[in-house]
């Protein structure tokens, strides 16, 4: 049987395994997690159609948690410890893995196994949670958090104390997924699966759910669960239908990006070299 076949399987059959089955089962997570750090399986990955959400690479990651022991680790001199069952991605890195990687990596970042960052990333001291994926020149800022299985397209800025939310349960809840050149505001919140079209610039403090209403300011429509193309979203308000005394969240395009707005929102490549 293939992998895919044989974890499937396993996940459907997971509270009969046996200590026996884990051991069988072991060198086939190994196989899968080692292809999902990768960036050859992914949570989601775009098609001409959109975006294919795969929940096998969840079942992946959560059958890892049975065949994986917790384990003490340690980066080095002054580092704190851990104990997990998932090993921090560039434990045992040399610098020649790191030349060949393209990835600059600042004191203080985090990423554990199965995530993949594609080259010219730069990761500031941030937390990248397994099963994630960071594309080629984006750069997660300082206390930024990308969660498990989250997808982050290429040449996106992702700034400071911003959080994009990780999924691995329930099995078919899909993760939120980032598009090319997207630059996400300082200490504002993705969850619950949104999607957040190419070139779309989140302004500061924005949360974003998958019930969270965005307004758009110039024709009144209002979508939930992905900001579209290009869109400029800032934190607002609206009167609440029921009780117009009562105003509530809500998310707010405040007009489509422009010259200015990519000028405001530029990516210096000096960081990316």
């Amino acid at each position: 049987m293939e992998i895919r076949a044989l974890v499937e399987d396993a996940f459907e059959r997971r509270a009969e395994l046996t200590e026996s089955d884990l051991m069988r089962l072991s060198p086939t997570i190994e196989v899968g997690m080692a292809a999902l750090d990768r960036g050859e399986l992914r949570a989601a990955h775009p098609t001409a159609g959109g975006w294919a959400v795969d929940t096998f690479v969840k079942k992946l990651i959560l059958l890892s948690f049975r065949t994986r022991p917790n384990v003490v680790a340690e980066s080095g001199a002054g580092r704190p410890k851990s104990f997990d069952r998932i090993p921090l991605k560039f434990e045992g890195w040399s610098a020649a893995d790191f030349h060949k990687s393209g990835v600059r990596v600042v004191p203080g970042a985090v990423v554990r196994q199965g995530a993949h960052v594609a080259p010219g990333a730069v990761l500031m001291p941030c937390f990248v949670n397994t099963g994630a994926y960071v594309g080629a020149g984006t750069m997660i800022d300082t206390w930024a958090t990308v969660g498990s299985c989250a997808q982050v397209g290429e040449r996106c800025h992702i700034s400071g104390g911003a959080g994009l939310g990780g999924v691995l349960e329930p099995i078919g809840d899909d993760p939120v997924i980032v598009e090319d050149e997207v630059f996400v505001g300082a200490r504002s919140e993705i969850a619950e699966g949104v999607r957040v079209r190419r070139g779309a610039v989140i302004g500061m403090g924005v949360y974003l759910s998958r019930s969270t209403p965005i307004v758009d300011r110039a024709s009144g429509e209002v979508i939930r669960g992905e900001v579209p193309e290009n869109a400029v979203v800032t934190a607002g308000a609206r009167v609440d239908p029921q009780r117009p005394e009562i105003s509530v969240y809500a998310a707010v395009i405040v007009k489509y990006a422009d010259e200015r707005t990519r000028g405001k929102t530029a990516l210096n490549d000096m960081v990316r070299d």
